[in-house]
């Protein structure tokens, strides 16, 4: 049985071919991500509710959303919501009895295994957050860094209910003194034959993060997808996708970061030239964003007259304060209004410009700054992986007005 969104209606089945797909607007995307698509293979059928006409399928378990896409609403949907998954998904049986899922809490005062069923009795929490891939913009690097060529769409504003970290860990004692770091492990099934440290996910990150994390068993009012987590999640507003563990089955409080090959090595902002390593800062907490939605490099020429600029600003770990919108490549800025509801610190905000464009070429971007005073900046970090970027000038439209 296909694990489905209940909102969702199953229409979207997955048999087209390359040549549809770019027939369908892939041809407007960078060559290394019409290439990808291209090699692609029909989608597995746990993802055969995805919307094809909102995304980019680059591989049978990367898929990005449109930058068109994304719309005028907060919410991301789920059938729209991009796909990245370190390791195959599990088997569909793991969300037949979701209540049953297991999850092992240790470093706590009293250690002890509970079912999503007793954490459903804990407490309860939803949250909107902004969802991203540490590689989303690596499209843009001109190093060209191995791993998928996404643009903007490797992100989501997406609502999660759950237990919070903090009753779970308050129910069992408290965590253990010493313990600095909260280390989750996710479930998935890992190949016989290799050392489980080489390829199991784990990551660390800071104990204090527990504070706004959620042992999340919902996504957009329906039970998470098996695509992406189900039947449990750990959320941690503010940092990347990579650090919302999948298919949790441990949440530890450890006194060091995790020594598993995905946390010590993998995710680090490595210099270019060199080779990753535990020294090197690891992805983790987001920085302030934002980027252009429509006008779309997807919509090809557009006549003369007035613009509705719009688009999404986070702040990562903060609100975000205001959007300027630039027509001229960063020349001269105007600022934006931000508009829909504010769903907290850690969603997107939507914005808008109107703008009266004349015959012409413009290079239309935008530039945010979050309540803790930080601008987006100008230029990408450079860093071997293609990671964390949030260049204002790399995420620029360009805009065609005849």
């Amino acid at each position: 049985m296909i694990d489905t969104p209940s909102s969702l209606p199953r229409r979207h089945l997955l048999t087209r071919s390359a040549t549809a797909l770019a027939a369908a607007g892939l041809a407007t995307w960078s060559h290394g991500a019409m290439a990808q698509a291209a090699a692609a293979k029909p989608l597995p059928t746990d993802l055969a509710w995805k919307d094809l006409n909102s995304v980019i399928v680059h591989s049978g378990n990367t898929i990005e959303t449109k930058r068109g896409a994304f719309g005028t609403s907060v919410i991301t949907p789920a059938d729209q919501l991009y796909i990245r998954n370190n390791l195959p998904t599990p088997d569909a049986s793991i969300v037949a009895d979701r209540d049953a899922w297991v999850l092992t809490l240790d470093g706590v005062k009293n250690p002890r295994s509970l079912t999503v069923g007793d954490l459903k009795t804990m407490g309860l929490e939803t949250v909107a957050m902004v969802l991203q891939c540490s590689g989303n913009g690596r499209g843009f690097f001109p190093s060209k860094p191995s791993g998928t060529g996404w643009t903007v769409g490797a992100a989501g504003c997406v609502v999660w209910s759950g237990v919070p970290v903090r009753e779970v860990v308050q129910a069992l004692g408290g965590v253990s003194p010493g313990m600095n770091y909260m280390t989750s492990t996710g479930g998935e099934k890992l190949p016989a034959g290799l050392d489980p440290k080489s390829i199991i996910v784990e990551r660390s990150v800071p104990a204090a993060a527990m504070q706004d994390a959620l042992l999340a068993w919902e996504m957009n009012g329906a039970p998470i997808p098996l695509a992406h987590g189900g039947p449990l999640r750990l959320i941690v507003p503010g940092f990347t996708g990579v650090n919302s563990i999948k298919y949790v089955k441990q949440l530890a409080f450890t006194a060091k970061e995790s020594d598993a090959r995905i946390m010590a090595h993998g995710y680090r902002l490595t210099p270019p030239g060199q080779k990753a390593d535990p020294s090197q800062p690891s992805v983790q907490e987001m920085s302030v964003k934002s980027w252009v939605n429509s006008p779309s490099p997807d919509d090809g020429a557009h006549r003369e007259g007035w613009m509705q600029i719009n688009g999404v600003a986070f702040g990562g770990m903060h609100a975000v304060k205001g959007v300027e919108v630039s027509i001229d490549g960063g020349k001269t800025w105007q600022q934006a209004r931000l508009v829909g509801p504010d769903l907290g610190k850690y969603a997107w905000r939507q914005f808008v410009l109107p703008a009266h464009f004349a015959r012409g070429n413009y290079v239309v971007t935008s530039r945010a700054t979050d309540r803790a005073g930080n601008v987006q900046p100008e230029t990408r970090g450079e860093n071997v992986s293609g990671y964390n970027n949030a260049s204002w000038q790399d995420h620029a439209v360009k805009v065609s007005v005849a």
